[in-house]
Protein backbone atom coordinates (compact mmCIF):
# COMPACT_ATOMS: atom_id res chain seq x y z
CA UNK A 1 0.00 0.00 0.00
CA UNK A 2 1.67 3.75 -1.15
CA UNK A 3 1.75 5.72 2.18
CA UNK A 4 0.09 9.28 1.75
CA UNK A 5 2.89 11.73 1.15
CA UNK A 6 0.79 14.32 3.48
CA UNK A 7 1.06 11.62 6.14
CA UNK A 8 4.91 11.35 5.60
CA UNK A 9 5.61 13.54 8.21
CA UNK A 10 3.61 15.24 11.08
CA UNK A 11 1.24 17.55 9.87
CA UNK A 12 1.23 21.29 11.39
CA UNK A 13 -2.67 22.32 11.37
CA UNK A 14 -2.08 25.74 12.39
CA UNK A 15 0.96 26.50 10.08
CA UNK A 16 -1.52 25.08 7.21
CA UNK A 17 -4.38 27.41 8.96
CA UNK A 18 -2.25 30.29 8.28
CA UNK A 19 -0.80 29.82 4.90
CA UNK A 20 -4.79 29.81 4.09
CA UNK A 21 -5.39 32.66 5.77
CA UNK A 22 -2.16 34.24 4.10
CA UNK A 23 -3.95 33.34 0.65
CA UNK A 24 -6.96 35.34 1.48
CA UNK A 25 -5.33 38.55 2.92
CA UNK A 26 -3.66 38.72 -0.72
CA UNK A 27 -7.70 39.39 -1.65
CA UNK A 28 -8.99 42.78 -1.17
CA UNK A 29 -12.45 42.10 -0.99
CA UNK A 30 -11.80 41.02 2.40
CA UNK A 31 -11.03 42.60 5.08
CA UNK A 32 -9.77 40.62 8.86
CA UNK A 33 -13.49 40.38 10.13
CA UNK A 34 -14.35 38.60 6.82
CA UNK A 35 -11.45 35.72 6.97
CA UNK A 36 -12.14 35.46 10.30
CA UNK A 37 -15.75 34.40 9.70
CA UNK A 38 -14.41 32.00 7.23
CA UNK A 39 -11.49 30.52 9.65
CA UNK A 40 -14.41 29.94 12.13
CA UNK A 41 -16.31 27.97 9.25
CA UNK A 42 -12.96 25.79 8.46
CA UNK A 43 -11.83 25.33 11.78
CA UNK A 44 -16.15 23.78 12.60
CA UNK A 45 -15.83 21.53 9.48
CA UNK A 46 -12.34 20.26 10.61
CA UNK A 47 -13.54 19.45 14.48
CA UNK A 48 -16.60 17.96 13.03
CA UNK A 49 -14.62 15.73 10.38
CA UNK A 50 -12.20 14.92 13.18
CA UNK A 51 -14.79 13.59 15.11
CA UNK A 52 -15.72 11.12 12.41
CA UNK A 53 -12.31 9.83 12.51
CA UNK A 54 -10.09 11.52 10.25
CA UNK A 55 -6.81 12.43 10.77
CA UNK A 56 -5.80 16.35 10.97
CA UNK A 57 -4.20 16.42 7.23
CA UNK A 58 -7.75 15.21 5.67
CA UNK A 59 -9.96 16.94 7.94
CA UNK A 60 -7.75 20.27 7.12
CA UNK A 61 -8.40 19.21 3.22
CA UNK A 62 -11.94 18.41 3.23
CA UNK A 63 -12.79 21.28 5.40
CA UNK A 64 -10.96 23.60 3.21
CA UNK A 65 -12.72 22.47 0.01
CA UNK A 66 -15.78 22.31 1.72
CA UNK A 67 -15.51 25.87 2.75
CA UNK A 68 -15.59 26.67 -0.85
CA UNK A 69 -13.33 28.11 -3.59
CA UNK A 70 -11.28 31.06 -2.44
CA UNK A 71 -12.17 33.22 -5.78
CA UNK A 72 -15.39 32.56 -5.65
CA UNK A 73 -16.02 33.51 -2.45
CA UNK A 74 -13.91 36.73 -2.54
CA UNK A 75 -15.91 36.94 -5.61
CA UNK A 76 -19.23 37.07 -3.30
CA UNK A 77 -17.88 39.10 -0.67
CA UNK A 78 -16.81 41.79 -3.27
CA UNK A 79 -20.80 41.88 -4.54
CA UNK A 80 -21.86 42.01 -0.96
CA UNK A 81 -19.44 44.76 0.19
CA UNK A 82 -18.39 46.50 -3.04
CA UNK A 83 -18.57 49.59 -1.67
CA UNK A 84 -15.78 48.33 0.84
CA UNK A 85 -13.59 47.95 -2.19
CA UNK A 86 -11.47 50.97 -2.41
CA UNK A 87 -11.30 51.43 1.34
CA UNK A 88 -9.51 48.15 1.41
CA UNK A 89 -7.19 49.35 -1.56
CA UNK A 90 -6.24 52.53 -0.33
CA UNK A 91 -6.81 52.48 3.53
CA UNK A 92 -5.31 49.20 3.92
CA UNK A 93 -3.28 48.87 7.33
CA UNK A 94 -2.80 45.24 7.68
CA UNK A 95 0.08 44.35 10.72
CA UNK A 96 3.32 43.67 9.47
CA UNK A 97 2.81 46.46 6.76
CA UNK A 98 5.60 48.76 6.03
CA UNK A 99 5.13 51.96 8.47
CA UNK A 100 1.87 50.54 9.19
CA UNK A 101 0.38 50.17 5.87
CA UNK A 102 1.31 48.99 1.98
CA UNK A 103 0.14 52.32 0.58
CA UNK A 104 3.17 54.37 2.78
CA UNK A 105 5.52 51.77 0.73
CA UNK A 106 3.83 52.38 -2.38
CA UNK A 107 4.01 55.83 -2.45
CA UNK A 108 7.38 56.12 -1.24
CA UNK A 109 9.00 53.88 -4.18
CA UNK A 110 6.99 55.94 -6.65
CA UNK A 111 8.73 59.05 -5.40
CA UNK A 112 11.84 57.45 -5.75
CA UNK A 113 10.87 56.67 -8.77
CA UNK A 114 10.44 60.36 -9.51
CA UNK A 115 13.22 61.12 -8.52
CA UNK A 116 15.40 58.84 -10.37
CA UNK A 117 14.33 60.14 -13.47
CA UNK A 118 15.13 63.82 -11.80
CA UNK A 119 18.34 63.02 -10.67
CA UNK A 120 20.42 63.13 -13.80
CA UNK A 121 19.66 66.74 -13.87
CA UNK A 122 22.28 67.20 -11.12
CA UNK A 123 25.02 66.35 -13.47
CA UNK A 124 24.01 68.59 -15.79
CA UNK A 125 21.77 66.28 -17.90
CA UNK A 126 18.15 68.36 -18.18
CA UNK A 127 14.99 67.07 -20.52
CA UNK A 128 15.65 70.44 -22.97
CA UNK A 129 19.75 70.04 -22.70
CA UNK A 130 21.22 69.22 -26.29
CA UNK A 131 21.91 65.33 -26.73
CA UNK A 132 20.43 64.03 -24.01
CA UNK A 133 17.25 62.29 -25.50
CA UNK A 134 19.23 59.62 -26.19
CA UNK A 135 20.07 59.18 -22.51
CA UNK A 136 16.68 59.33 -21.28
CA UNK A 137 15.47 56.59 -24.18
CA UNK A 138 17.99 53.95 -23.01
CA UNK A 139 17.60 54.45 -19.31
CA UNK A 140 13.80 55.40 -19.13
CA UNK A 141 12.89 51.62 -17.41
CA UNK A 142 15.75 51.81 -15.40
CA UNK A 143 13.93 55.07 -13.94
CA UNK A 144 10.96 52.83 -13.04
CA UNK A 145 10.88 49.12 -13.12
CA UNK A 146 13.76 48.63 -10.23
CA UNK A 147 11.49 50.56 -7.91
CA UNK A 148 8.47 48.08 -8.75
CA UNK A 149 10.59 45.07 -8.04
CA UNK A 150 11.29 46.39 -4.80
CA UNK A 151 8.26 46.80 -4.25
CA UNK A 152 7.65 42.99 -4.22
CA UNK A 153 10.89 42.60 -2.95
CA UNK A 154 9.13 43.91 0.36
CA UNK A 155 5.92 42.43 -0.19
CA UNK A 156 7.02 39.25 -1.10
CA UNK A 157 9.72 39.71 1.97
CA UNK A 158 12.59 38.14 0.32
CA UNK A 159 15.10 40.10 2.15
CA UNK A 160 18.65 40.60 1.69
CA UNK A 161 18.89 38.30 -1.43
CA UNK A 162 15.79 40.29 -3.80
CA UNK A 163 17.33 43.33 -2.85
CA UNK A 164 21.13 42.11 -4.07
CA UNK A 165 18.91 40.54 -6.81
CA UNK A 166 17.39 44.03 -8.20
CA UNK A 167 20.45 45.43 -7.90
CA UNK A 168 22.64 43.95 -9.22
CA UNK A 169 20.64 43.12 -12.59
CA UNK A 170 19.91 46.90 -12.66
CA UNK A 171 23.38 48.28 -12.32
CA UNK A 172 24.40 45.49 -14.98
CA UNK A 173 21.68 46.73 -16.99
CA UNK A 174 23.03 50.07 -16.57
CA UNK A 175 26.41 49.59 -17.25
CA UNK A 176 26.05 47.88 -20.41
CA UNK A 177 23.36 50.09 -22.06
CA UNK A 178 24.92 53.52 -21.21
CA UNK A 179 28.44 51.84 -21.98
CA UNK A 180 27.79 51.07 -25.31
CA UNK A 181 26.57 54.72 -25.97
CA UNK A 182 30.30 55.48 -26.89
CA UNK A 183 30.62 53.03 -29.77
CA UNK A 184 28.00 51.62 -30.80
CA UNK A 185 25.92 52.79 -33.86
CA UNK A 186 22.33 54.31 -34.12
CA UNK A 187 21.04 51.60 -35.27
CA UNK A 188 22.11 48.84 -33.04
CA UNK A 189 21.48 51.11 -29.77
CA UNK A 190 18.00 51.39 -31.50
CA UNK A 191 17.80 47.96 -30.81
CA UNK A 192 19.18 47.65 -27.43
CA UNK A 193 17.03 49.71 -26.21
CA UNK A 194 13.79 48.57 -27.30
CA UNK A 195 14.82 44.74 -26.25
CA UNK A 196 16.34 46.17 -22.64
CA UNK A 197 12.71 46.48 -21.27
CA UNK A 198 11.84 42.92 -21.78
CA UNK A 199 14.94 42.17 -19.68
CA UNK A 200 14.10 44.25 -17.00
CA UNK A 201 10.54 43.42 -17.09
CA UNK A 202 12.09 40.09 -16.41
CA UNK A 203 13.48 40.75 -13.41
CA UNK A 204 10.36 42.23 -11.67
CA UNK A 205 8.54 38.60 -12.62
CA UNK A 206 11.67 37.07 -10.71
CA UNK A 207 10.94 39.31 -8.05
CA UNK A 208 7.16 39.20 -8.14
CA UNK A 209 6.60 35.26 -8.21
CA UNK A 210 9.85 34.72 -5.49
CA UNK A 211 10.58 31.03 -6.85
CA UNK A 212 9.85 31.49 -10.43
CA UNK A 213 11.61 28.41 -11.65
CA UNK A 214 10.22 26.11 -9.49
CA UNK A 215 6.73 27.30 -10.03
CA UNK A 216 4.55 27.35 -13.15
CA UNK A 217 1.25 28.72 -11.32
CA UNK A 218 3.80 31.70 -10.58
CA UNK A 219 4.75 32.09 -14.26
CA UNK A 220 0.83 32.31 -15.11
CA UNK A 221 0.36 34.64 -12.36
CA UNK A 222 2.89 37.15 -13.85
CA UNK A 223 0.88 37.17 -17.56
CA UNK A 224 -1.88 37.72 -15.89
CA UNK A 225 -0.91 40.06 -14.15
CA UNK A 226 1.90 41.82 -17.17
CA UNK A 227 -1.88 41.87 -18.81
CA UNK A 228 -3.49 43.88 -16.27
CA UNK A 229 -0.82 46.49 -15.34
CA UNK A 230 -0.47 47.18 -18.79
CA UNK A 231 -3.87 47.86 -19.11
CA UNK A 232 -3.94 49.99 -15.99
CA UNK A 233 -1.24 51.87 -16.78
CA UNK A 234 -2.53 53.24 -19.68
CA UNK A 235 -5.72 54.17 -17.93
CA UNK A 236 -3.89 55.77 -15.33
CA UNK A 237 -1.74 57.62 -18.22
CA UNK A 238 -4.93 58.75 -20.30
CA UNK A 239 -6.50 60.06 -17.19
CA UNK A 240 -2.85 62.08 -15.97
CA UNK A 241 -3.18 63.52 -19.36
CA UNK A 242 -6.40 64.79 -18.60
CA UNK A 243 -5.40 66.25 -15.22
CA UNK A 244 -2.82 67.55 -16.89
CA UNK A 245 -4.38 69.52 -19.76
CA UNK A 246 -7.27 71.07 -16.80
CA UNK A 247 -4.48 71.98 -14.24
CA UNK A 248 -2.54 73.91 -17.77
CA UNK A 249 -5.92 75.50 -18.46
CA UNK A 250 -7.07 76.77 -14.80
CA UNK A 251 -3.70 78.57 -14.01
CA UNK A 252 -4.01 79.94 -17.47
CA UNK A 253 -7.30 81.38 -16.56
CA UNK A 254 -5.19 83.49 -13.74
CA UNK A 255 -2.82 84.20 -16.23
CA UNK A 256 0.11 81.82 -14.82
CA UNK A 257 2.36 79.89 -16.81
CA UNK A 258 2.94 76.45 -15.43
CA UNK A 259 4.09 74.97 -18.71
CA UNK A 260 7.74 74.35 -17.80
CA UNK A 261 6.87 72.64 -14.19
CA UNK A 262 4.68 70.23 -15.97
CA UNK A 263 7.17 69.26 -18.89
CA UNK A 264 10.51 69.38 -16.23
CA UNK A 265 8.32 67.25 -13.57
CA UNK A 266 4.82 66.42 -13.65
CA UNK A 267 4.71 64.45 -16.69
CA UNK A 268 8.32 63.13 -16.08
CA UNK A 269 7.82 62.38 -12.44
CA UNK A 270 4.34 61.24 -12.81
CA UNK A 271 5.01 59.03 -15.66
CA UNK A 272 7.54 57.13 -13.49
CA UNK A 273 5.43 57.18 -10.13
CA UNK A 274 2.36 55.60 -11.93
CA UNK A 275 4.49 52.55 -12.94
CA UNK A 276 4.69 51.48 -9.13
CA UNK A 277 1.38 52.64 -8.53
CA UNK A 278 -0.23 50.71 -10.96
CA UNK A 279 1.39 47.41 -10.23
CA UNK A 280 0.15 48.11 -6.67
CA UNK A 281 -3.57 48.59 -7.97
CA UNK A 282 -3.12 44.91 -10.04
CA UNK A 283 -1.60 43.45 -7.24
CA UNK A 284 -4.10 44.90 -4.63
CA UNK A 285 -7.55 44.20 -6.36
CA UNK A 286 -6.49 40.36 -7.18
CA UNK A 287 -10.11 38.20 -6.88
CA UNK A 288 -12.15 41.28 -6.07
CA UNK A 289 -13.21 42.45 -9.31
CA UNK A 290 -13.15 41.18 -12.56
CA UNK A 291 -9.83 40.95 -15.19
CA UNK A 292 -9.35 43.44 -17.78
CA UNK A 293 -6.88 41.46 -20.03
CA UNK A 294 -8.76 38.51 -20.45
CA UNK A 295 -12.01 40.56 -20.96
CA UNK A 296 -9.69 42.50 -23.95
CA UNK A 297 -8.90 39.65 -25.20
CA UNK A 298 -12.06 37.90 -26.12
CA UNK A 299 -13.08 41.49 -27.58
CA UNK A 300 -9.74 41.59 -29.90
CA UNK A 301 -9.37 38.34 -30.63
CA UNK A 302 -12.45 38.17 -33.54
CA UNK A 303 -11.62 41.30 -34.90
CA UNK A 304 -7.60 40.56 -35.10
CA UNK A 305 -8.81 37.26 -36.42
CA UNK A 306 -10.96 38.96 -39.22
CA UNK A 307 -8.08 41.46 -39.94
CA UNK A 308 -5.02 38.67 -40.16
CA UNK A 309 -7.36 36.56 -42.60
CA UNK A 310 -8.40 39.19 -45.22
CA UNK A 311 -4.85 40.64 -45.01
CA UNK A 312 -3.91 37.08 -46.24
CA UNK A 313 -6.44 36.78 -48.74
CA UNK A 314 -5.66 39.92 -50.28
CA UNK A 315 -2.08 39.70 -50.21
CA UNK A 316 -2.41 36.41 -52.17
CA UNK A 317 -4.82 37.72 -54.33
CA UNK A 318 -2.57 40.42 -55.77
CA UNK A 319 0.61 39.39 -55.31
CA UNK A 320 2.09 41.55 -53.54
CA UNK A 321 4.91 41.03 -51.06
CA UNK A 322 6.33 42.72 -47.80
CA UNK A 323 8.35 45.84 -48.31
CA UNK A 324 11.15 45.36 -46.23
CA UNK A 325 12.12 48.18 -44.70
CA UNK A 326 12.80 49.01 -40.73
CA UNK A 327 9.56 51.04 -40.14
CA UNK A 328 8.11 48.02 -41.67
CA UNK A 329 9.61 45.30 -39.83
CA UNK A 330 9.01 47.06 -36.80
CA UNK A 331 5.25 47.47 -37.36
CA UNK A 332 5.13 43.64 -38.63
CA UNK A 333 6.57 42.22 -35.07
CA UNK A 334 4.37 44.61 -33.21
CA UNK A 335 2.04 43.47 -34.83
CA UNK A 336 2.41 39.78 -33.82
CA UNK A 337 3.24 40.72 -30.22
CA UNK A 338 0.16 42.10 -30.04
CA UNK A 339 -1.68 38.63 -31.31
CA UNK A 340 0.85 36.59 -28.90
CA UNK A 341 -0.53 38.81 -26.30
CA UNK A 342 -4.15 38.05 -27.05
CA UNK A 343 -3.49 34.27 -26.96
CA UNK A 344 -1.26 34.89 -23.97
CA UNK A 345 -4.14 36.22 -21.56
CA UNK A 346 -6.82 34.01 -23.40
CA UNK A 347 -4.73 31.22 -22.06
CA UNK A 348 -4.50 32.75 -18.96
CA UNK A 349 -7.51 33.32 -18.03
CA UNK A 350 -9.47 29.54 -19.31
CA UNK A 351 -10.36 27.44 -17.20
CA UNK A 352 -8.67 24.18 -17.63
CA UNK A 353 -11.41 21.69 -17.11
CA UNK A 354 -14.03 23.69 -19.62
CA UNK A 355 -14.91 21.82 -22.20
CA UNK A 356 -13.59 23.33 -26.11
CA UNK A 357 -15.93 25.86 -26.84
CA UNK A 358 -16.09 28.44 -30.15
CA UNK A 359 -13.67 30.48 -28.71
CA UNK A 360 -11.32 27.75 -28.67
CA UNK A 361 -11.44 27.33 -32.60
CA UNK A 362 -11.02 31.23 -32.64
CA UNK A 363 -8.15 31.27 -31.16
CA UNK A 364 -6.20 28.31 -33.41
CA UNK A 365 -8.06 30.13 -36.47
CA UNK A 366 -6.42 33.48 -35.02
CA UNK A 367 -2.53 31.49 -34.09
CA UNK A 368 -2.64 29.77 -38.09
CA UNK A 369 -3.22 33.20 -39.57
CA UNK A 370 -0.62 35.06 -37.36
CA UNK A 371 1.52 31.68 -38.42
CA UNK A 372 1.14 32.46 -41.70
CA UNK A 373 2.06 36.08 -41.70
CA UNK A 374 5.07 34.88 -40.01
CA UNK A 375 5.94 32.91 -42.26
CA UNK A 376 5.47 35.28 -45.19
CA UNK A 377 7.74 37.91 -43.56
CA UNK A 378 10.08 35.10 -42.63
CA UNK A 379 10.71 34.76 -46.70
CA UNK A 380 10.75 38.29 -47.15
CA UNK A 381 13.30 39.31 -45.15
CA UNK A 382 15.43 35.71 -45.84
CA UNK A 383 14.89 37.23 -49.54
CA UNK A 384 16.34 40.66 -48.15
CA UNK A 385 19.16 39.59 -46.40
CA UNK A 386 20.13 37.05 -49.33
CA UNK A 387 20.69 39.85 -51.34
CA UNK A 388 21.71 43.11 -49.33
CA UNK A 389 23.50 41.23 -46.75
CA UNK A 390 23.47 41.26 -43.15
CA UNK A 391 22.78 44.43 -41.03
CA UNK A 392 21.83 44.63 -36.87
CA UNK A 393 18.02 45.30 -37.79
CA UNK A 394 17.75 42.27 -40.21
CA UNK A 395 19.39 40.21 -38.25
CA UNK A 396 17.39 41.23 -34.91
CA UNK A 397 14.05 41.08 -36.80
CA UNK A 398 14.95 37.25 -38.42
CA UNK A 399 15.60 35.99 -34.94
CA UNK A 400 12.39 37.24 -33.61
CA UNK A 401 10.36 36.22 -36.40
CA UNK A 402 11.80 32.82 -35.92
CA UNK A 403 10.78 32.47 -32.36
CA UNK A 404 7.50 33.69 -33.38
CA UNK A 405 7.41 31.14 -35.56
CA UNK A 406 8.37 28.69 -33.23
CA UNK A 407 6.06 29.92 -29.98
CA UNK A 408 2.65 30.39 -32.35
CA UNK A 409 3.38 26.91 -33.92
CA UNK A 410 3.70 25.12 -30.84
CA UNK A 411 0.19 27.41 -29.65
CA UNK A 412 -1.33 25.72 -33.24
CA UNK A 413 0.05 22.16 -32.54
CA UNK A 414 -1.59 22.39 -28.57
CA UNK A 415 -4.61 24.46 -29.61
CA UNK A 416 -5.04 21.45 -32.50
CA UNK A 417 -4.75 18.63 -30.24
CA UNK A 418 -6.96 19.79 -27.24
CA UNK A 419 -9.71 21.00 -30.13
CA UNK A 420 -9.93 17.35 -31.44
CA UNK A 421 -10.10 16.36 -27.90
CA UNK A 422 -6.34 14.24 -28.21
CA UNK A 423 -5.28 15.74 -25.25
CA UNK A 424 -6.00 18.73 -22.31
CA UNK A 425 -5.98 22.27 -21.84
CA UNK A 426 -2.67 21.79 -19.15
CA UNK A 427 -0.25 21.00 -22.51
CA UNK A 428 -1.30 24.36 -23.75
CA UNK A 429 -0.48 26.25 -20.34
CA UNK A 430 2.84 24.79 -20.05
CA UNK A 431 4.02 25.54 -23.60
CA UNK A 432 3.26 29.58 -22.49
CA UNK A 433 4.90 29.50 -19.27
CA UNK A 434 8.18 27.23 -20.23
CA UNK A 435 8.91 29.17 -23.36
CA UNK A 436 9.12 32.73 -21.70
CA UNK A 437 12.87 32.17 -20.93
CA UNK A 438 13.12 31.99 -24.91
CA UNK A 439 11.62 35.72 -25.11
CA UNK A 440 13.79 37.02 -22.82
CA UNK A 441 16.77 35.25 -23.50
CA UNK A 442 16.66 36.69 -27.11
CA UNK A 443 16.02 40.16 -25.65
CA UNK A 444 19.25 39.95 -23.21
CA UNK A 445 20.94 38.80 -26.67
CA UNK A 446 20.02 41.76 -28.67
CA UNK A 447 20.89 44.21 -26.07
CA UNK A 448 24.03 43.01 -25.06
CA UNK A 449 25.34 41.18 -28.05
CA UNK A 450 24.23 43.46 -30.96
CA UNK A 451 26.30 46.38 -30.24
CA UNK A 452 29.70 44.36 -30.25
CA UNK A 453 28.97 42.25 -33.25
CA UNK A 454 27.21 45.20 -35.40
Amino acid sequence: MVANPLNSQEFDVELKVAEWRTYLVRHAALNEYDIDELESHLRDEMDALQEQGLKDDEAFLIAAKRVGDLDDVTREYAEVHSGRLWQNLVLSNAPGNFFGGDLVTVLLLAVGAGIAIKLPALFGLHFDAEGVDWFYARNITLFCLPFLALYFVLQRQLGTSGLLFVSITTAVAAAFINGYANFASDTTMTLAMMHLPIAIWFMVGVAYSGDWWRSHAKRMDFIRFSGEFLIYYVLMAIGGGVLTVFTLGMFNFIGIDIEWAVQSWIIPCGAMGAVVVAGWLVEAKQGAIENMAPVLARVFTPLFTLMLSVFLVTMLATGRGFDMQREVLIGLDLMLVVVLGLVLYAVSSRDPNKPVSLFDKLQLLLVVAALLVDVLALIAIAGRIFEMGFTANRVAALGENLILLVSLSGYAWHYWRFASGTTGFTNLEWWQTNYIPVYVGWAIVVAITFPLIF
